[in-house]
């Protein structure tokens, strides 16, 4: 009777201790699908702030990138004005110089016309002035006959023309060469006021040119001749050949 009752509490034993083991168990299984949930739900959490993170990376890249394309675009877009300004201007002042272009062409062709017009005038001038001599703008007549200071100079204003004035040493060995040394009235006198020797267009006397000193004179002679590369003073009613000077200026007026 006793050893059946200890086989029933040795059972009764092994009992308690499998249903201690299998709530152990079951109360260790739970326990376990806890922390697997809670690591889980961690994982999961860490795995959303990763994401999350992620997203406003992309976030922020895409915008920065939207302002860096804004920036480009604002910046071509200022370049092309620019440059679209530029090319108007360039566009303006080509039309302006090709305008000048015209103007100065049109210019040149009317000029072009004036001096056609002047030469062929100025051929028809000389036409008329048969026996004068042309040199730097001017023409020279050498009279062929003589005769007082007073007519020789008549002679030549019926002409348009006046006593030759000698301005400078080229004129006065033009002289030389086309009186061939001889005697010849030129037009300076003191006629008006005595002493003071004056060229027939009014202006004063200033230079002599001759080879040495100045010419002498008397009271009576108011009148300058030229002979070769010196002038004198000589009577006025004397009879002289003479030469004539006259502008082209004068010609083309006439």
């Amino acid at each position: 009777m006793f050893k059946e009752d200890r086989k029933i509490t040795h059972k009764s034993i092994d009992n308690i201790y499998e249903n201690i083991a299998v709530t152990k168990g079951q109360f260790g299984q739970v326990t376990t699908d806890s922390n697997a949930t809670r690591i889980q739900s961690s994982e999961l959490t860490g795995s959303d702030s990763v994401k999350s993170r992620s997203s406003k990376a992309v976030v922020v890249c895409l915008v920065l990138l939207c302002v860096l394309l804004l920036t480009a675009v604002i910046v071509l877009c200022v370049i092309f004005t620019q440059e679209r300004q530029q090319l108007i201007s360039n566009n303006e002042n080509l039309t302006n110089e090709r305008e000048q272009l015209i103007l100065k062409n049109t210019n040149l062709t009317n000029e072009r016309e004036q001096l056609k017009w002047e030469k062929n005038d100025l051929q028809r001038c000389l036409g008329k002035v048969d026996g004068w001599i042309y040199y730097q703008y001017h023409f020279y007549y050498m009279s062929t006959e003589m005769k007082s200071w007073t007519e020789s100079r008549k002679y030549c204003t019926e002409r348009g023309a006046d006593l030759i004035i000698i301005n400078n040493r080229q004129e006065q060995e033009l002289v030389k060469n086309i009186s061939g040394g001889a005697y010849v009235w030129i037009g300076l006198t003191n006629i008006d006021v005595d002493g003071s020797w004056k060229w027939v267009d009014g202006s004063t006397l200033t230079s002599w040119f001759l080879l040495s000193g100045k010419p002498s004179y008397s009271h009576y002679e108011n009148c300058a001749l030229s002979c070769t590369s010196w002038w004198t003073a000589y009577s006025c009613n004397k009879a002289l050949k003479w030469i004539c000077e006259r502008s082209i200026l004068q010609i083309a007026l006439s």
